[in-house]
């Protein structure tokens, strides 16, 4: 099978990790280039975090680019109290990690390598989407330059994780995100509704502390108690759901999920609602001008089984 070229443009938090650690394990996805983005951490945090990992997976040459810092129209917000102050339970590498930092922008990255490669690559967006709308303010035809958009964010049909109305990565940056689905015209969501279903209890936590031991599994796996810990103190529920790692999977395999297709708006002005993913699901929505997004909504296999073992237990090339 012919791998999936993937430009990543993450927060590089613990779920963000995962992420990655599934992707290289799959063997089936080629890493072309690391955006990063404030979130889980800032934009210089997360950038140190994605040069630590790529180098414990031995993909050390892939460039990672720094983005924006911070949303486009309110002040940032870390999530400290989920991820840690490092973004990453605790285990970011004390020392300056190897790697570089390219000198253009995560914005500007994704827009070259589009040009350079048309219609090939992915980009899966795992954090807030500042650098994804500069993107195509940079490049306004962004959307037919690409494969596909991932996005992991929103929420459809169930409450929101930051507000009672909105998922993190879309509140953290509402104006962002509303030009991104305002422009593109192949994006999958991958909102709550889907991976708030693929959870990780205790039966798989067993599995994945008993998995082999290679130093990018220590390493992810070393993080995870910080997300057990958060879950178990703040939501009181044993476990995590798999929000950037099943992003990751539908990325390499779109087939994967059942979809809902409809223009997604979100609302930037509300006291009580801004950052909320709104989508007419009235059996006979008006006729709307914005671009229809697939919204994955269920699985149509087991995403949790499938993470695990090719993440952790039986990862390409292992052995």
């Amino acid at each position: 099978m012919t791998p999936v070229p993937l430009i990543l443009d993450m927060d590089f938090g613990i779920d963000d990790s995962m992420a990655l650690l599934y992707l290289v394990g799959s063997g089936r996805a080629e890493i072309v280039a690391v955006g990063t983005v404030h979130g889980n951490t800032s934009a210089v945090q997360a950038a140190r975090n994605a040069r630590q990992l790529l180098h414990v997976m031995r993909l050390g040459t892939v460039p990672v680019a720094r983005g924006e810092a911070g949303p486009w129209n309110q002040d940032v917000h870390y999530a400290a109290e989920v991820h840690g102050n490092d973004g990453v339970g605790g285990m970011a590498s004390i020392d300056e990690p190897p790697g570089t930092i390219a000198e253009e922008s995560a914005a500007e990255q994704i827009v070259r390598l589009a040009r350079e490669r048309p219609g090939e690559l992915v980009l899966l967006a795992t954090g807030p989407l500042s650098n994804v709308g500069r993107a195509f303010e940079l490049e306004p035809h962004l959307d037919t330059l690409l494969r596909a958009i991932v996005v992991m964010g929103g929420a459809v049909a169930v409450p929101g994780n930051m507000t009672p109305h909105a998922e993190a990565n879309i509140r953290h940056d509402p104006e962002a995100a509303e030009r991104v689905f305002c422009a593109a015209r192949n994006l999958i969501l991958v909102p709550l509704d889907i991976t708030m279903s693929c959870r990780i209890t205790d039966v798989e936590m067993r599995r994945i502390n008993g998995a082999p031991s290679s130093p990018s599994t220590d390493l992810v796996r070393a993080m995870l108690p910080q997300y057990l810990d958060f879950n178990a103190r703040d939501l009181g529920v044993v476990g995590f759901p798999l929000h950037d790692p099943t992003a990751a999977v539908l990325a390499l395999d779109p087939l994967a999920a059942d979809y809902l297709e409809a223009a997604v708006q979100v609302e930037v002005e509300g006291t009580l609602t801004r950052g909320m993913t709104c989508v007419d699901r009235r059996p006979a929505p008006v006729a709307s001008a914005r671009p229809t997004v697939r919204i994955a909504m269920q699985p149509r296999r087991s995403l949790v089984e499938e993470f695990v073992r090719t993440a952790f237990e039986h990862p390409a090339g292992a052995g």
